[in-house]
Parts: C-alpha cells; sequence; structure tokens
C-alpha cells in the first residue's frame, strides 16, 4: 500500500514539474510565451529546418539527416502535417513506398516567426 501511494505521488510531483506544469519562474520576455509549442520540440523544429533549405525530402532523407528512428521521425511528422506546416506525399516506386515531406507556406511563416521570438528571447536574456 504504502509503495502504491509513493508512485502516486511521484507521478503528481512529475505531473506538476513537466513540461506542462507550472513555472517558478517567469519567462524572461513575452516572446517565450509566443513560442509555437507545434515548432518547439525539437526533432519538429528540425524537419521544419531541414525542409526549408530544400524543395522537398523523402522518409529516408529526413531519418538520416535528424539521426531519427522511424517511430519518431512519423510521429513527430505527422504533428506537423496536422498542423498544416508540411505536406506530405506517399507514392510507390515499384513495391517499395516513397514519402516525401514539403514545408507549405503556412509552415514557412510558422518558421518565421519561431526563429523571430527566439532572436528576440535571446536579445532580450543577453541585455541581463
Amino acid at each position: 500500500m504504502v509503495r502504491q501511494g509513493a508512485r502516486a505521488a511521484g507521478k503528481a510531483r512529475r505531473r506538476r514539474v513537466g513540461a506542462g506544469g507550472p513555472s517558478r519562474r517567469a519567462p524572461t520576455s513575452a516572446a517565450a510565451a509566443d513560442l509555437d509549442a507545434v515548432v518547439h520540440a525539437r526533432l519538429r523544429l528540425g524537419i521544419l529546418s531541414a525542409l526549408s533549405a530544400a524543395p522537398s525530402l523523402s522518409f529516408v532523407e529526413l531519418r538520416e539527416r535528424l539521426a531519427a528512428t522511424d517511430g519518431n521521425l512519423s510521429v513527430h511528422a505527422r504533428k506537423l502535417e496536422v498542423a498544416g506546416y508540411v505536406a506530405c506525399v506517399k507514392r510507390f516506386d515499384g513495391r517499395v513506398p516513397c514519402t516525401e515531406y514539403r514545408l507549405t507556406d503556412r509552415g514557412r511563416r510558422a518558421l518565421t516567426r519561431y526563429l523571430d521570438g527566439m532572436d528576440a528571447l535571446i536579445r532580450t536574456a543577453r541585455r541581463r
């Protein structure tokens, strides 16, 4: 019984302190609060950055450039697709599936807004 209570308390503590929990420190600027959570994840930012430098990239090319696993890349690419930031075209080359991704105009704008927000946040932090 005691172990179960301790485990539940640990989960509750992780929920409070984790990514979605309240912060003990206020953001250093309004820019921190304005960062797009969809773009902010490391792998999603990597996908958008890689696609901004190329007209399109295949799943395999993205996986190799970002050193990601198939499952991880698939989940994050899907989240970007649902947000409308990337477009995905699936086709077959013979019997081999080939998935191509490209950055949409909406995705390019989101990446630009995110980078501008990070730039403002960095400038604010350096002034302190």
